[in-house]
């Protein structure tokens, strides 16, 4: 049944990835229409069709537990608003509402540590200074602006921007030991960094071949078809608690700047809120940069103060505002240039490490994914959608390795989490915080001045975003039979994997300076080290096995694990994909 003046029945689903229903089978808020494509896949995320009114008069009758439509009765459902989900705002912003790039910015804000870390790191490896870090950050806040706008647009046009991934840390290491081993006499140190960056574009170039393919063939749309929602909560879940060292490991690495950064963050996003009623919206929605930059004045005014001048070095360097060198460093105007270091350099061994380095962050950008459309009110994502959004992610890592950033693209954790926290799941948003990176990237000092905010402040940020993915992939139990035995075994089992055979991993090379699996072949050695030190790798190998192994011929089964309430649509994938072909050509990035 269709109520013209219900706002329910005029839904029109976040994302246009998914087609609407059928006007041939028009539905009401509070009736599920079997046959529609659009209400079982609304279903399968939210429980029920389409968010439910707080008033809307329903006409039912009761016939054997079955409910159907009767004209002879009309009843009025009241809805409480704690009761049904709370759903982010549905349409974008007017380019005129100034919050629109508040928000935007929010989302540059909450990125800026992956930003930094990573191309930071690299360098460091490579033995490069603050002028090479600069060039390394810049070119990684462009690709990152230009991977959104491919994935925003032709991916899985989720809210969601992507990053620059630390999978490829671990090969990137191992290229640079090799690089010193083998050319240490023959080149300066300069000569040197610029051998090691070769080598990791050539490698990440040939692994973005890989990810493309893995995308493009439909190698993705058939896991996605397989993995069932007791499986997607280990891979969900480890996607943010597999970060648990970038969160409050950071904090205390200066507690006198961290602990306070994570009070009032946690203050400002969480009570302030329902404090200042008045201003509800916009303490909740833009309190992530309220709150950066209270503690990033204090802690320059604590530097400026000198209460960092007689401590340690390592000290100084967490705590101190000024430590990076990035602004000095860093040119006013530059453009990022393809190739920047110089022709690639394809080596086999290479290759196969960083390949490994792209399956892993592959994995994890699914289960950024899968939390990005539970966060964002969107429908539960299609394979062919994951699929689509696996490809360009390969796109993007070719664009990462021609334009000198080094590493792979992946899906922004930080910025999923985002999602939940400011119930903000417009695409335009994120579209403004890529534009924020584009300018910033050409402004050489004021993305570097971006780029200094101090570690704790970031780890801060980390600590209050992350458990929001985190808890999305807790929200599939809600599909599955937590009762059942089966289930417990799957998902403790997975869980608990998930966290301990990376923690030994990463303890037995503190300990020992090489990886458990030490053969002759070094790549090998690289591949193991990559894949079984990434958490929601490890807990969805283990899921996935067993999801598919064990007692697979029971009828509870399918139960068990929520995959009955997989779409049984006779709808084909193909008319699916060319109707949002066609969708995406009409409005793009909108």
């Amino acid at each position: 049944m269709l109520v013209s003046n219900c706002s329910c029945c005029q839904h029109i689903p976040p994302l246009d990835y998914f087609p609407t229903c059928p006007s041939s089978h028009p539905f009401h808020c509070c009736q599920c229409v079997p046959s529609c494509h659009f209400c079982q896949q609304n279903k399968l995320a939210f429980g029920y069709c389409v968010p439910s009114c707080s008033t809307c008069p329903v006409p039912t009758t009761e016939q054997d537990g079955t409910t159907e439509p009767d004209s002879s009765e009309t009843t009025t459902r009241i809805t409480g608003t704690e009761d049904i989900i709370q759903f982010p705002i549905p349409a974008n912003p007017s380019w005129s509402n100034p919050k629109l790039y508040g928000w935007g910015f929010q989302h540059f804000v909450a990125n800026v540590g992956s930003t930094v870390i990573v191309p930071s790191v690299m360098v460091s490896v490579g033995g490069g200074g603050n002028v090479e870090k600069a060039r390394a950050i810049q070119a990684s806040l462009f690709v990152m602006a230009i991977n959104t706008f491919l994935q925003i647009c032709f991916g899985t046009r989720l809210s969601v921007s992507m990053e620059t991934s630390q999978a490829y840390i671990i090969p990137i290491i191992s290229i640079a030991l090799s690089t010193y081993n083998n050319r240490n006499n023959s080149l300066d140190p300069y000569q040197r960094l610029e051998q090691f960056m070769r080598r990791v574009q050539g490698a990440s170039l040939i692994s973005s071949i890989f990810q493309m393919v893995i995308g493009f063939s439909g190698l993705a749309k058939y896991f996605a078809r397989h993995l069932s929602p007791l499986a997607s909560v280990p891979l969900v879940t480890l996607t943010g608690l597999g970060l648990y060292f970038r969160g409050f490991p950071l904090v205390a690495k200066c507690p006198q700047i961290g602990l306070p950064a994570l009070a009032i963050l946690v203050f400002s996003t969480q009570f302030l809120p329902r404090i200042w009623k008045a201003k509800k919206e916009i303490a909740g929605q833009v309190a992530i940069i309220f709150s950066v930059a209270i503690v990033w004045t204090y802690a320059e005014i604590l530097t400026v103060a000198g209460a960092y001048d007689n401590t340690t070095q390592e000290t100084q360097m967490n705590c101190r505002t000024d430590s990076s060198g990035l602004i000095g460093a860093a040119p006013w105007i530059k453009t990022p240039r393809p190739f920047q270091w110089g022709t690639p350099i394809f080596e086999a061994g290479d290759a196969l490490s960083m390949m490994a380095a792209s399956l892993v962050a592959v994995i994890e950008s699914s289960g950024t994914f899968y939390a990005s459309s539970k966060l964002s009110g969107a429908p539960p994502i299609p394979p062919y959608a994951l699929t689509r959004g696996i490809g360009i992610q390969g796109i993007g890592t070719m664009i990462d390795a021609v334009f000198g950033a080094g590493n792979g693209s992946t899906a922004s954790v930080e910025d999923a989490g985002l999602l939940g926290l400011t119930q903000v799941g417009s695409r335009r948003v994120v579209i403004v915080s890529a534009i924020f990176m584009v300018f910033l990237s050409v402004l050489g000092k004021v993305g570097a001045f971006f780029a200094s905010i101090p570690l704790p402040i970031v780890g801060a940020l980390h600590t209050v975003l992350f458990p929001y993915v985190a808890s999305a992939g807790l929200q599939y139990l809600e599909f599955c039979n937590v009762n059942s035995f089966r289930s417990m075994l799957i998902l403790g089992f997975s869980l608990f994997m998930g966290l301990s055979v990376p923690q030994y991993f990463k303890e037995y090379v503190f300990l020992s300076g090489h990886g458990p699996v030490n053969t002759g072949t070094t790549w090998f050695n690289d591949v193991m080290q990559v894949i079984f030190s990434s958490p929601p790798t490890v807990a969805l190998i283990v899921a996935f096995f067993l999801d598919r192994t064990h007692t697979p011929g029971a009828c509870s089964t399918w139960k068990d694990s929520g995959r009955y309430l997989k779409d049984k649509s006779d709808e084909s994938e193909k008319t699916k994909e060319i109707y949002d072909f066609i969708t995406s050509l009409g409005d793009m990035c909108s």
